[in-house]
């Protein structure tokens, strides 16, 4: 980790909107805000707020760090996209970081990564398995689960790995959804256009 580097790190892919701030290997600052929605409005601001705490400006940032999901669509969505833009406008990398990597890192070597999903399930990641979303009993018979703690201690986490992996970063950030999106097209027919 290089000692002048400055990582901004975001996320909203559950019920919060979350930011940290790391400088070298010291996180500056951290913020979650819990909210069901509302995320699309707060991130922007919440972002400036943590860069004129600490006395920067986006020009400073080295890359940015954003949850990528497993989890709520529309909050994956909204960091990916918000990442993707931020990085093509200050020509600064950005890192896509899923919730199965910040789980890893505090599990141990018998232990799953697992992230909470409404209705008693839970998206894991099993060894030589795609992530899967299933029944939470059932995702314990596969073994011990690991979930991070809390949303403080996964935004800090992004940060870190995006610390560590944007300079071999090539690719921008996309969303990681395990399952169909709840919402489908329209299955009304179009309505058949008449020539003049």
């Amino acid at each position: 980790m290089q000692s002048d580097q400055i990582i901004l790190a975001f996320d909203t892919s559950a019920a919060h909107c979350a930011a940290a701030l790391l400088r070298g290997d010291e996180i500056v600052t951290t913020r979650v805000e819990e909210m069901s929605k509302g995320q699309a409005e707060r991130l922007m601001p919440l972002l400036e707020e943590i860069l004129t705490e600490a006395d920067l400006k986006w020009k400073d940032l080295t890359a940015l760090g954003v949850g990528i999901g497993p989890g709520n669509f529309t909050g994956i969505r909204i960091s990916v996209s918000a990442a993707r833009g931020l990085a093509l406008g200050l020509e600064i990398p950005a890192v896509g970081v899923s919730g199965f990597e910040v789980a890893a890192l505090g599990a141990e070597d018998d232990q799953l990564p697992a992230i909470p999903a409404p209705r008693d399930q839970v998206y894991v990641e099993a060894p030589d398995q795609d992530p899967a979303l299933m029944p939470r009993a059932e995702a314990e018979a596969l073994g011990s689960l690991y979930f991070t703690e809390s949303a403080q201690d996964m935004i800090q986490a992004i940060a870190r790995i995006a610390a560590v992996s944007w300079e071999d970063t090539d690719e921008a950030p996309a969303p990681l959804y395990v399952r169909p999106a709840d919402a489908a097209p329209s299955r009304d027919v179009p309505p058949t256009l008449l020539d003049a």
